[in-house]
């Protein structure tokens, strides 16, 4: 059950609520638990209440932190080297990962139970395709990318893969790289969307495979990285190289933002938040930034240590947000919304 509470200055806009309280954004960092060496990357809400995240290097684990900053890593059952990339919770109860390490040539699809207990799947996946973002969808299964093989593949819960190839360009139409599709979301119009590093695009794929493609408006070199349903019934999306945090519509209508954003910024997660903004991360600006549905951008440094490099972020159940620290933590940053209030991502 989700609990709702009402008070002065707060509306709902549906699915988030968004509130005209004036509090101060409060940055906290958690170290303690993280393996030496240990490059949080990617990190979800899970099931049980906790946040998730991927160590991409270091320990190459998966770790768990409670809303109260207690980090617990899980290593049994994941293939040395695998470098755990995206992550994100499914409608089973457990959470599911990607795999992609391109030294050892490891592609595979992990599931790890609350408990900490991993189970890995390979087949169907290509060799060297690189799996990156992953998503649940409303169909019950898991949707990600593979970057290097230049496709959208879905996995059902007993770890049945499916390629999808048609209307993403390759690298001899696309080069030198392909499309290589990278994040990728649940729109508001219930098709999946993702984005296309190198061909400097956003695409839509249905639940039949079919794939659109949109780039007007992108400016040519953004190279487009991780995407998100926005609280204002659109997609919004980082440009890792373009400084600017991009915005489309479900008719494929698409607005840049960069005005408050660093120079050589290096956008890497988004996420909507409960407060009615979208929030993303600067890994090389050091920073946590938030935009309005309007544009307007607001970032934040204080508690950030230098070095710090955010990468994913996401919503946690305590109604702040929660980000992976490449440079080695993870990071909570309030928004002032109380956690009773918080439209929690579940499948209930």
């Amino acid at each position: 059950m989700k609990l709702f509470r009402l008070f002065a200055g707060c509306v709902f806009a549906s699915p988030f609520l968004s509130c005209g309280i004036a509090t101060a954004q409060v940055i906290t960092e958690f170290h303690d638990g993280l393996s030496d060496g240990a490059q949080p990357w990617n990190i979800v809400t899970g099931p049980d209440g906790n946040l998730w995240f991927t160590e991409y290097t270091g320990g190459q684990q998966i770790g768990r932190i409670t809303p109260d900053g207690v980090i617990t890593e899980f290593a049994e059952g994941i293939t040395p080297g695998a470098q755990p990339y995206g992550i994100a919770a499914a409608p089973d109860g457990n959470l599911w990962f990607t795999e992609q390490s391109e030294n050892f040539g490891i592609n595979q699809v992990a599931r790890i139970t609350t408990d900490g207990v991993v189970t890995e799947f390979s087949d169907g996946i290509t060799q060297f395709s690189h799996p990156t973002f992953i998503t649940a969808w409303l169909d019950g299964n898991l949707w990600f990318t593979e970057d290097l093989g230049n496709a959208v593949a879905r996995i059902t819960l007993d770890g049945v893969v499916t390629e999808f190839t048609a209307g993403i360009c390759t690298p001899s139409s696309c080069p030198p790289f392909g499309a290589t599709p990278t994040g990728i979301a649940v729109g508001p119009d219930g098709n999946l969307w993702f984005t296309e590093l190198n061909n400097n695009r956003i695409g839509r794929i249905m639940s039949n495979g079919a794939v659109s493609t949109f780039g007007a408006g992108i400016s040519p070199g953004a190279s487009p990285l991780s995407i998100t349903a926005g609280p204002d019934g659109n997609l919004w999306f980082t440009e890792n190289t373009g400084d600017r945090i991009g915005r489309i519509t479900p008719a494929g209508v698409i607005t840049e933002f960069g005005t408050g954003i660093s120079t050589g910024a290096k956008l890497f997660g988004i996420t909507a938040g409960p407060d009615g903004n979208i929030w993303f991360t600067e890994q090389f600006g050091n920073r946590i930034g938030r935009i309005t549905p309007d544009g307007v951008i607001t970032a934040f440094t204080d508690g950030l240590s230098p070095g710090a490099n955010p990468s994913g972020i996401t919503q946690g159940p305590d109604g702040n947000l929660w980000f992976a620290e490449a440079g080695g933590g993870i990071g909570r940053i309030t928004t002032g919304v109380p956690s009773d209030v918080v439209f929690a991502n579940g499948f209930d």
